[in-house]
């Protein structure tokens, strides 16, 4: 049976309130193609939200400049919480969405002239390539990374994201997961220092080991054009006890929720994963109708450390849905990346404020 993990999908973002967040996504990320926006109940994330279903609002959205997806959580049957201790850097948690840009001067310098909370200076990554912290409306850091594989050109100063920091408490156990099995094993930098670029962060002054991972192999699926290359970054604290920034909170609080991996033969995987300790915590167990549109078959499993990832594989989903164009990926080969008449069309969907 075909089994393939293609990379990182979208990452999901708990947040306050989804009108005000989205449009601060669309200034300062570019995130302005939606791809589906729906308020529904969520019976598959019981087993996250202390076994009673909640209702959320879910909008997927896309820069087609390149990157992945955010798909933003706005719980709509309650109110969602922050976090009530100061969240420090090493917390056991997904920290930090990544975003990339072709000019990072520039878009510090647009950060900066249209009052985004800026947390750093221009500064240095191990790698020796600049970035700069910022603070949405939710109190949550994305970090803005210098970027290559760009699929559109536009005014905007950035493309999407492309990958995540995650808080974790062993690296090297949790590697058993995000390199051996999800297959991001190759590594960009491993370091143990005081970071530069960390000492502006809440806790970034302390020690950490940390490990920069994508994949060997090249991104796959239909979107592999737009997404590109994806990366998760490892970070470890080594002089401090990290604290759970998920404890007696359920998902769809203000965080960001959950990474999700796009993926081909969702149950041949199941069984390698339970096979080695990953086991699905919940299952669609068939495909999942969206409104007789979009076809998809979810699931999720925890990381070493409870760090929640959500795997999809897509069998339907809408490309420009008014007009009739839909993707319909059990037909296609699943290596094989949509054509580019198909996903330009997405700039149609396009929100404009």
């Amino acid at each position: 049976m075909y089994k393939r993990i293609n990379g990182i999908q979208h990452i999901g973002v708990g947040v306050l309130d989804s009108e005000v967040s989205q449009k601060w996504y669309r200034k300062f990320l570019g995130m302005d193609i939606r791809m589906f926006d729906g308020v529904a109940p969520a019976p598959l994330m019981d087993v996250y939200t202390h076994n009673e279903t909640i209702t959320k609002r879910a909008s997927m959205i896309l820069n087609l400049q390149g990157g992945c997806a955010m798909e933003v959580v706005n719980p709509t049957s309650f109110q969602p919480k922050k976090v009530e201790f100061d969240v420090e850097l090493g917390d056991i948690a997904i920290y930090i969405n990544q975003v990339k840009t072709r000019d990072i001067q520039k878009a510090f310098e647009y950060f900066k002239a249209n009052g985004a909370k800026l947390l750093s200076d221009l500064v240095k990554m191990p790698d020796g390539s600049s970035t700069f912290y910022v603070e949405d409306p939710n109190e949550l850091i994305f970090q803005i990374v210098e970027g290559s594989n760009f699929y559109t050109n536009s005014k905007h100063v950035t493309g999407g994201p492309n990958g995540c920091v995650i808080g974790v408490t062993d690296i090297d156990n949790s590697r058993k997961l995000y390199s051996d099995i999800l297959g991001y094993d190759q590594v960009v930098y491993d370091q143990t220092a005081v970071f530069e670029d960390f000492k502006s962060l809440k806790g970034g002054e302390k020690k950490f080991r940390r490990v920069r991972l994508t994949q060997s192999n090249p991104p796959g699926g239909g979107f592999a054009k737009v997404s590109a290359d994806t990366y998760i970054e490892l970070i470890q604290a080594i002089d401090y006890t990290p604290k759970k920034v998920w404890k007696g909170r359920i998902w769809g609080d203000v965080g960001f929720v959950h990474v999700g991996m796009d993926v081909r033969g969702m149950k041949g995987l199941g069984q390698d994963l339970a096979d080695k300790g990953f086991g699905f915590t919940c299952d669609t167990k068939d495909t999942l109708d969206m409104g007789g549109t979009t076809r998809v078959h979810c699931t999720y499993i925890d990381d070493p450390d409870g760090i929640l990832l959500e795997l999809i594989e897509v069998y339907k989903i809408p490309i420009i849905e008014k007009l009739g164009i839909f993707l319909d990926v059990e037909k296609r080969d699943p290596l094989k990346p949509l054509p580019d008449f198909m996903l330009k069309a997405l700039r149609f969907t396009r929100i404009k404020d």
